[in-house]
């Protein structure tokens, strides 16, 4: 009997999230290529996402989330890979990437 249903689990990543202070901050590296992403400002001010693909030398400006607002991105295999860096700035409040991944 084939276990090929259980290399198709989608599992919980922890999730990623980090207060704003009003300059650069690093929320967190992804630890498995992503299915599914909700990113969401816990914030009542705008913050500014931006991604680096190689440890934070080179940095991407993004996407501006106004306050309270969120973003999902579902069962697109084809999103950012493991060890993307997401960097946030805004003035205060906390930013937050969830994610989900498929069994290695």
């Amino acid at each position: 009997m084939s276990n090929y249903w259980n290399n198709q689990l989608m599992l919980p990543a922890p999730e990623l999230i980090q207060t704003m202070t009003g300059s650069s901050v690093l929320i967190g590296q992804l630890l498995h290529n992503p299915v599914k992403l909700i990113f969401d400002s816990l914030s009542t001010v705008t913050i500014v996402i931006s991604i680096s693909f190689d440890g934070g030398t080179t940095k991407i400006q993004w996407k501006t989330f106004q306050g309270g607002t969120a973003l999902v991105l579902d069962d697109d295999l084809f999103t950012f890979p493991k060890g993307t860096s997401f960097y946030g700035n805004g003035a205060s409040g906390q930013f937050s990437i969830a994610y989900c991944y498929t069994k290695e």
